[in-house]
């Protein structure tokens, strides 16, 4: 079936929310729960990001490894599967609709679902996480620069935003939502978090009850009458990075699962090490008792892993004039697949500084060689076959794509234009700073070739490249004027449209603002007719080109290969990739 949505989780080549895709040391380790030892052995899989939070639903923990890692080590009401299906976990919880007119739906968890801690999954973790989720106690204007915003959440917040308080069941285990307009990603909307006991007492209250009662008490937000809610922001502090973590931190509070396995040593930069979780029956229990993962970084490394038996499962990102190496794997033995994901490497330019005039933009993006961009990172096998994606919402195998690169006005950039970018600029000499993740081959390369040609119009480009774990928390706090980074989606609802191009959107991170475009994303919030859903993204599309806002610039392959001592990989298009069913890995060989 043709992916019919695009966008969720930032991705370091590059929840539900759009996903965004080192150095070595010595990581810690603490006691944890594990499963009865030698049950089904061990696997080696190798990544290409290092992972820097365990919380992958706030801004600048949504990278597409935390995600994966987060995955695993968390359960919930759904999960996606290998076809973009949503596939309800029944064992964990159920979530049921129980009114149209208002929207209402119950959520509740089962009785002996807990954190690995022993604590219950309860009402206070599914308040809590709709707190985060909905922006109900924000009070910031984006446009007169006054107010807070609470919770850092990645999500979009159209959906949650649009509910009122929630009515939390005399069971202690359930709460329903009751939306005050339609909202077509209902079944998606919500979900689990992080444990509310811990961010309770990580901010300073006595207990988990403490923070419902806070929770309940606090005024929702009015942006007409800003008041810092000193209490409640201590909470939101902690929820947005006190959950960030680059070693295995001391309190193992920080690293509770409910999912399948429980993280048991990191090694910065290098490496992060799981065991499956004991207790964990919830949900579609694993086999495997233990799971390292390597951040590898570039093809070969992770190719050479794979040969030498360092690795058992590579996910690396494919580059151009790396297909001989994969043709290797399969003289080995090993199975390679190859496949599109639901994902897409972008520039983006901010709405400030030097980009603040819209001439200068137009003139920065005349300058960046997409095709040569194509050919030499996403090109496999005949370069000439790649062509730039010429649309910020939909995916060539979309069947609104070619009717909207029509008339979207990415014609405009179709080729470099490096006299029309002079003209623009009147001999101005604008200093860019780009971004990047330096720890990329690929961001790289998409780095040297943009910062090569915009040279040649008179721009000043300056490295801004950060490291693998420091990169995407740039992204939102960062001084630069443009990012080389990708989105890759969940392929279920139209969430990610709003949370990358809504005012104030969780992961609008340049400033883009347009009340057109605004208006037709509300809209796109209210209906589930799936062409008028086409008709507005491809609304939002024109309005997004027309700004001046950025350039898309491939589709990104994704490439798993791993040995015969494995099975049951079965890759998704989505930000899970192989992960989405890891309780089915078994040893082919002990």
């Amino acid at each position: 079936m043709p992916l019919r949505r695009l966008i969720q989780v930032i991705t370091g080549a590059v929840a539900a929310a759009l996903v965004l895709s080192g150095c070595s040391g010595s990581g810690g380790s603490a006691p944890v729960v594990v499963g009865e030892t030698n049950r089904g052995g061990s696997v080696t899989v190798a990544e290409v990001n290092a992972f820097t939070s365990f919380n992958p639903f706030s801004a600048d923990g949504n990278t597409d490894i935390n995600t994966k890692i987060g995955h695993i080590t968390h359960s919930g009401f759904y999960y996606v599967d290998d076809s973009v299906k949503v596939v309800r976990n029944e064992k964990f919880g159920r979530y049921e609709k129980i009114s149209d007119k208002p929207l209402k739906v119950r959520y509740t968890v089962n009785e002996g679902v807990k954190w690995s801690d022993g604590a219950a999954i309860d009402a206070g973790d599914l308040l809590l996480s709709w707190a985060a989720g909905s922006g109900y106690f924000d009070d910031a204007d984006a446009s007169a620069g006054t107010g807070t915003t609470y919770f850092a959440a990645a999500g979009d917040k159209t959906g949650l935003g649009a509910t009122v308080f929630p009515e939390i069941g005399s069971d202690g285990r359930s709460i329903t939502l009751e939306y005050t307009s339609p909202y077509a990603d209902w079944e998606t909307a919500f979900d689990v978090g992080v444990p509310a006991h811990v961010v309770a007492a990580k901010s300073g209250l006595n207990d988990e009850a403490d923070l419902v009662d806070l929770i309940k008490e606090s005024p929702g937000g009015d942006p007409t009458d800003p008041t810092v809610n000193s209490t409640l922001k201590r909470v939101s502090d902690f929820w947005n990075s006190g959950f960030d973590a680059r070693t295995l931190p001391d309190d193992p509070a920080i690293y509770l699962s409910s999912g399948p396995y429980i993280v048991r040593d990191i090694v910065p930069g290098a490496s992060i090490r799981l065991v499956r979780n004991r207790d964990y029956v919830w949900g579609p229990e694993p086999f495997l008792d233990d799971i390292t993962v390597r951040f590898t970084g570039a093809v070969p490394a992770a190719v050479a892993a794979l040969r030498n038996g360092q690795a058992d499962i590579i996910a690396p990102q494919p580059a151009a004039g790396t297909q001989s190496l994969f043709d290797g794997l399969k003289d080995q033995g090993n199975t390679v697949v190859q496949y599109s994901q639901a994902g897409y490497d972008h520039l983006d330019l901010k709405f400030s500084g030097p980009f603040a005039g819209k001439d200068v933009r137009q003139a920065f993006l005349e300058t960046v060689p997409r095709q040569e961009i194509v050919e030499a990172i996403a090109g496999s096998g005949s370069a000439a076959d790649a062509k730039p994606l010429d649309s910020q919402v939909f995916l060539p195998s979309h069947p609104k794509y070619q009717e909207t690169v029509k008339n979207n006005g990415s014609d405009g950039y179709s080729e470099v234009d490096i006299q029309g970018a002079k003209s623009k600029l009147r001999d101005a000499a604008p200093t860019i700073r780009i971004l990047y993740n330096r720890d990329n081959p690929n961001r790289v390369r998409a780095f040297s070739l943009i910062r090569d040609s915009a040279r040649l119009a008179g721009f000043k480009v300056e490295d801004a490249g950060l490291g693998n774990t420091e990169w995407a928390a740039a992204l939102r706090s960062g001084s630069y004027d443009a990012a080389i980074l990708g989105w890759i989606s969940t392929g279920i609802g139209v969430g990610r449209v709003p949370q990358i191009f809504k005012t104030g959107g969780g992961s609008n991170f340049n400033g883009f603002s347009d009340p057109d475009a605004d208006k037709a994303m509300d809209q796109l919030a209210a209906t589930t007719d799936l062409a008028k859903q086409d008709e507005l993204m491809a609304e939002v599309d024109r309005r997004v080109w027309d700004s001046a806002y950025g350039l898309p610039l491939y589709q990104t392959p994704g490439t798993v290969a791993f040995s015969n001592r494995v099975t049951g990989v079965k890759p998704s298009p989505g930000p899970l990739g192989i992960w989405w069913n890891v309780w089915e890995w078994r040893l082919s060989k002990p």
